[in-house]
């Protein structure tokens, strides 16, 4: 028509029409280039990160994992698009129908003072257009994510015990409610858009002037459109109120959590009673739309299920909970107590904790220590933050190499199971000097980390250093059965880069004097990085476009390793575990280095359990279900299932076959370094705190509520609140089970606002009773001192104080390390190591070991000394007086006697009294006055001690306990 009107106004109608004809092909000529250019401007990155995802997955040997993610993605993306563009374009194409003679009605609207006439229906059905696609597309997006949840759904395992109160099966909480909460929520707001968009085309239906006739027929038309409309809504929102009785089970009360006395007889019916309100209230709109057609039944099919709400779920229950289960709680919640210990204990395993009565005996007689060396040798005497600074000073060897944790483990060192601390050296490339930034070194040289190392966890050398098995680069083994055949660290906690190898570059493998090392990679990992598009594709997915395509190092054969980082590795694969922060490094037999991951499983929907905090995650089911081994060399990740029963797993073992391996086929030199893991204990131990009880009326008094122990942290002031001690790893015989020395993760409780100790947990980790707990309950009728106790006793000691005060005033400071408590036969050992660390050196050195126990302290120079001024020659070593220039006890003063033990402790003191004397003359000669300073206060304590032996009048004070 507008060519036809041009034509017409115009003297010479020809070239025009020729114009006009010809503009439009032009326009789509230019158009049609400039949508595919920008297309795939948006969708190529996309297609080549798939694509080099793809490749990587293939990699590791885990590329069905990837399609079936990617499958479940895009038919879901389609399925949830299509139906819900479907759904509001149909609703709009009704609407559209049902108004159209009233919305082509020209109104006039005033816009900027200027009078404008426009038709509704002009903006009303592009808008609705608009509406449908970004709908369609946003939950197209959103429901394609919750991939996860609607194959679980599809692959959920049979599941045993029903809930109590709806009594449904477990897997409807774990895998069918998510579906349908996610159904539910879809649909309730396609219900609310559409009956949004039918007020607004009921609003622009109202004309300036009409009949009587027409207005009567336009507001039928409205009452029936709205009256449909907010059916479908009510019926949506009835099913959404049904479905949210449901999280009843898991809400949490101030006394306990899941359903109460006034939920299960009150609420839950009144909601279902809400619920038949608003499919009432969906009749009573049906019927109006095509009979009465009248205002005031809308609002009442809104007032109803209101009303109904009012009274049913808020009035009537509260009435009851203040009237008639306030003045009898106890009695009237017993039985949902009683449901909520039972189904937390089950979430966290704690009705597998095995109890034990330990009696935390004090006298001496009861620590047994000739038969109890094998825990006596495993103490760990290397805090790990102190190892860290050590190694860090003496072990690193150059500035790019980075220790970044320190773990703690066990081997067979000869015939004996020892207690060891290991380390991985790892490169840090973004720790070069910076003149050796470039992309060559970055990318092809300095490609990855070197060897371990590892010392005994009580071994201190005479200079106060690790007690080393591996160290060094190349690698030096004290142990004949400890080696390290292939030290290279390519995969582990610092490695964030990607890197090339097998290139024309020899890659840095570690220095040596002048000359350093190289070495190529001869392993498995990696992607071959090829050439042509292949290659040009990995450099844009790479963001390596200007670097990669023009390197002569870089060939055909050439290998990139990506994802390097072993956590990010470890998450790609399987992104729907929890990760433990504390992964660890495994030689193994064959000298090759692996890491080890505690991989969980968990929900915050499990019936009647408790809500605890995992590492920031709020859950109320957790289980250690999955260990996984990454090969620090290859790459290579494999998942071991270590609960066949936790039904989330097998719900994902169902949607992987390929992914899960059994733990039997894991190697049994990695098996044997499977330990309890901390996120898990962590978890358990806050929940144990109150759930360590299951009698009702205890639980619901708090007359028996445990608290994690608190210490203050180290190196901060007193008045600093005390945090909660982590768990720590020992190496013992557990108290009255006669497995052998065993390797355990401890926790120690203190009753709650108090600071003894009442308990403490162990969290096994060898043979059969791997994952298993014991609870050592210590007696309710005395007081045993807990951590801050001891550490109290610790400053109150008038030697230990003044030696402290001195050391911290010569430009340097002491550090204290991990205090611990542990059973020695049938009494509780504290140990702490003290170290002193100069300010010009952050190495530190042991030059103090404190143990105590109930009633008596001491100290020595080191754990020997200490043992032997605690138990005398029952201890059965001696202190090494050449070591360090401290040694005391305190504890319950007796008058000297002429034993043979006190006559060799007094020996003993007069000869270091002699050697502190001479070296503090000697390092007066020498000018070193801050060392003569410390020898001759450590000469003071021990002229103290041989005061106190002979019974002199100001020998320190007594610290009994009694």
């Amino acid at each position: 028509m507008l060519s036809c009107m041009s034509i017409r106004n115009d003297d010479d109608p020809l070239p025009l029409l020729i114009d006009i004809g010809s503009r439009r092909p032009r326009r789509l000529r230019l158009l049609v280039p400039l949508g595919v250019a920008l297309l795939l401007l948006f969708t190529l990155p996309r297609l080549l990160s798939l694509y080099i995802d793809a490749l990587w997955y293939g990699s590791v040997g885990y590329e069905p994992v990837f399609w079936y993610s990617f499958r479940y993605k895009i038919l879901l993306f389609v399925i949830f698009a299509v139906a819900t563009f479907v759904i509001l374009r149909a609703a709009f194409y009704v609407l559209n129908r049902t108004f159209a003679a009233l919305i082509q009605t020209r109104r006039n609207l005033v816009i900027n003072n200027q009078p404008v006439e426009i038709a509704p229906a002009r903006i009303l059905r592009p808008l609705t257009w608009a509406v449908s696609l970004i709908f369609a597309l946003g939950y197209g997006f959103a429901l394609s994510g919750e991939w996860q949840t609607f194959s679980l759904y599809l692959h959920q395992p049979a599941t045993g015990a029903s809930d109590p109160i709806f009594n449904k099966p477990l897997g409807f909480y774990l895998f069918s409610l998510p579906v349908l909460d996610l159904l539910s929520g879809w649909v309730t707001t396609l219900a609310f858009i559409i009956l949004v968009a039918t007020v607004v085309y009921a609003l622009a239906t109202i004309a300036e002037q009409t009949t009587q006739t027409v207005a009567d027929q336009t507001q039928r038309t409205r009452y029936t459109a709205i009256s449909v409309a907010l059916a479908l809504f009510l019926l949506t929102l009835a099913w959404d109120v049904f479905l949210a009785r449901y999280p009843y089970l898991w809400s949490e009360h101030q006394t306990f959590t899941g359903v109460t006395y006034t939920e299960a007889h009150y609420t839950l019916p009144g909601m279902l009673i809400v619920a038949i309100a608003l499919l009432l209230g969906t009749l009573i709109a049906l019927v109006n739309a095509f009979t009465w057609r009248e205002l005031r039944l809308l609002l009442l099919t809104i007032a109803l299920p209101v009303a109904v709400f009012v009274v049913a779920v808020l009035l009537v229950p509260a009435y009851v909970q203040s009237f008639v289960v306030k003045p009898n709680e106890l009695a009237r919640e017993t039985p949902y107590i009683e449901q909520n210990i039972n189904w937390t204990r089950q979430a966290f395993q704690l009705d597998r904790v095995t109890t034990q009565e330990f009696e935390a005996d004090s006298s001496l007689a009861a620590f047994d220590v000739a038969n109890n060396h094998a825990t006596l040798d495993n103490i760990r005497l290397w805090d790990r933050q102190a190892l860290q600074d050590t190694l860090t000073q003496i072990q690193e060897i150059r500035n790019y190499y980075n220790f970044a944790e320190v773990d703690v483990d066990r081997y067979r060192i000869g015939d004996r199971q020892r207690q060891v601390m290991i380390a991985a050296r790892e490169l840090d490339v973004n720790a070069l000097p910076a003149s050796s930034r470039n992309w060559v070194n970055e990318r092809l040289i300095y490609t990855h980390g070197y060897g371990v190392t590892m010392n005994t966890a009580s071994g201190f050398t005479s200079e106060g250093r690790p007690e080393f098995i591996l160290s060094n680069m190349p690698v030096e083994s004290s142990a004949p059965n400890i080696k390290l055949m292939r030290p290279q660290i390519y995969f582990g906690l610092k490695s964030d880069t990607d890197v090339y190898v097998r290139t024309r570059q020899k890659e840095f493998d570690f220095p040596q004097g002048e000359a350093d090392t190289y070495t190529t990679y001869e392993g498995t990992g990696g992607i071959p990085v090829g050439s042509g598009l292949r290659r040009l594709a990995i450099a844009w997915a790479l963001d390596d476009l200007s670097k990669l395509p023009f390197s002569d190092d870089v060939s055909a054969d050439s290998r990139v390793l990506i994802r390097r980082n072993m956590l990010a590795r470890t998450k790609a694969l399987a992104p729907f575990l929890i990760y433990d922060n504390d992964p660890f490094i495994i030689v193994d037999d064959q000298g090759r280095l692996f890491w080890m991951i505690d991989a969980y499983t968990s929900t915050d929907t499990y019936p009647y359990a408790r809500h605890a905090d995992a590492d920031g995650l709020p859950v109320n089911y957790l289980r250690n279900s999955v260990k996984v081994i990454v090969d620090a060399y290859n790459g290579d990740v494999s998942f071991y299932v270590f609960d066949e029963q936790d039904p989330l797993l097998n719900a994902y073992r169902n949607m992987f076959p390929t992914l899960f391996r059994p733990a039997a086929t894991m190697p049994a030199d990695l098996h044997a370094h499977v330990r309890y893991p901390d996120t898990l204990l962590q978890t358990q131990a806050e929940i144990f705190g109150l759930y360590h009880t299951t009698n009702t009326k205890t639980f619901f008094q708090r007359e028996d509520v445990w608290s994690v122990a608190s210490l203050n942290p180290p190196g901060q002031d007193k008045n600093t609140p005390a945090q909660p001690l982590r768990p720590y790893f020992a190496l013992m015989q557990l108290p009255n089970l006669q497995a052998g020395s065993e390797f355990v993760r401890v926790v120690l409780f203190t009753p709650t606002n108090r600071n003894n100790m009442i308990a403490w947990l162990a969290g096994r980790s060898d043979g059969d009773a791997y994952g298993t707990l014991v609870s050592y309950n210590l007696p309710k009728s005395r007081l045993v001192d807990g951590p801050i106790q001891i550490e109290a006793r610790i400053d109150q000691d008038p030697q230990l104080s003044g030696q402290f005060t001195l050391w911290n005033q010569q430009g340097s400071r002491i550090q204290r390390g991990n205090l611990m408590a542990l059973p020695v036969g049938r009494g509780l050992l504290y140990v702490q190591p003290i170290y002193l660390q100069a300010e010009r050196s952050p190495m530190p050195e042991l030059r103090i070991v404190v143990v105590a126990t109930h009633e008596r302290l001491a100290y020595g120079p080191n754990f020997a000394a200490a043992l032997s001024s605690l138990f005398g020659e029952a201890a059965g070593a001696q202190p090494q007086p050449e070591a360090s220039p401290t040694t005391g006890q305190q504890g319950e003063q007796a008058k000297p006697t002429a034993t043979p033990v006190a006559q060799n402790n007094v020996q003993q003191l007069i000869a270091r009294a002699n050697q502190e004397f001479n070296d503090y003359l000697r390092l007066t000669a020498e000018g070193k006055l801050a060392e003569a300073g410390q020898k001759l206060a450590a000469l003071k304590i021990t002229l103290a001690e041989l005061q106190r032996m002979n019974g002199g009048a100001q020998a320190p004070t007594s610290d009994t306990r009694k």
